[in-house]
């Protein structure tokens, strides 16, 4: 059998290892479903990227088998647009949502990755001077100074004194 360079995977099936319902063909990926207890299958779009078209299956899975089916993406399902009824216009134009959404998802997962500002970070044992980062000495200079901040001044009056307190002695300042 032979690996295309295009997945990892043989080129005889063009399947994908672990997404259900693609395929790849020309480098790009392409999903379709079956229809219960039917012959014919709802072509669902080439995508881009695996993800994407795993995306797109998973929609069109759930609008023709409900929720019991078996999906690429089980954390998205509440995340989807399931059209109500299994019409194929309604669930190619869902699927399309679908792959729209994961693309979105990994593009704001790269970004994250990266730093957010689209420079990449590095490795995670990359040193950070954190010291420099929250200004720790003139942060431990300011913690310093307030805790030399003299207590407020509390008066007691005869007409107003804490609830439950039966003596003047038992507040916060006097320990």
């Amino acid at each position: 059998m032979s690996i295309s360079s295009t997945g990892g995977f043989p080129t005889g099936t063009g399947k994908h290892p672990t997404f259900h319902g693609i395929r790849s063909r020309n480098g790009k990926w392409v999903a379709e479903i079956r229809e219960p207890r039917k012959a014919s299958r709802i072509w669902l779009g080439t995508y881009p990227t695996a993800e994407m078209a795993a995306a797109a299956y998973d929609v069109a899975a759930l609008a023709l088998k409900g929720g019991d089916t078996m999906l690429n993406f089980p954390e998205f399902v509440r995340s989807y647009r399931v059209p109500e009824s299994p019409e194929p216009g309604l669930i190619r134009s869902a699927a399309g949502e679908a792959a729209e959404l994961m693309k979105l998802f990994r593009e704001r997962e790269d970004d994250v990755e990266q730093g957010g500002d689209g420079v990449a970070r590095g490795d995670a044992n990359e040193f950070m001077d954190e010291e420099a980062i929250f200004d720790m000495p003139n942060l431990l200079v300011g913690m310093a100074e307030g805790m030399m901040v003299s207590p407020p001044r509390h008066l007691i009056t005869a007409e107003w004194s804490p609830p439950g307190n039966s003596s003047d002695c038992d507040n916060l300042w006097s320990y």
